[in-house]
């Protein structure tokens, strides 16, 4: 009961889902969106422009268990990821980069032209 007061019911039991951690920014011009994805090879990450959303899609696969080793705990959590997210604005899927360095991933939607905030000069 103790154990379970300070680590909750499910203590112990493997519930956890990998869902890699997203920053999302937007600037006038573009949408910049930077994912931690550590252990993930890029070959096993997928990005989509569909529906109006960005689609990042991959798996995080499982190491191997060597014999002879005993593990007293296993935080570390695997298996297939998608992260959907909607934008706003419409974007260029022409210009839209990717990459991946050191274990994040990078993508700038450039923002269409006719999203883009126009200045209008005031005639006197």
């Amino acid at each position: 009961d103790l154990f379970e007061q300070f680590l909750g019911p499910n203590a112990g039991q493997e519930m956890a889902v990998f869902a890699p951690r997203t920053n999302i920014a937007e600037t006038e011009k573009a949408y910049e969106i930077t994912v931690d994805l550590p252990g993930v090879k890029p070959e096993e990450v997928s990005v989509e422009l569909k529906e109006g959303c960005l689609w990042i899609t991959g798996e995080r696969k499982q190491e191997r268990e060597e014999e002879g080793k005993t593990y007293h705990r296993i935080e570390r959590v695997y298996g297939q990821f998608r992260r959907v997210i909607p934008l706003e604005a419409p974007t260029d899927p022409d210009k839209i980069q990717a990459e991946y360095k050191d274990g994040v991933l990078r993508i700038t939607l450039p923002k269409d032209e006719a999203a883009q905030p126009k200045k209008i000069p005031v005639k006197t």
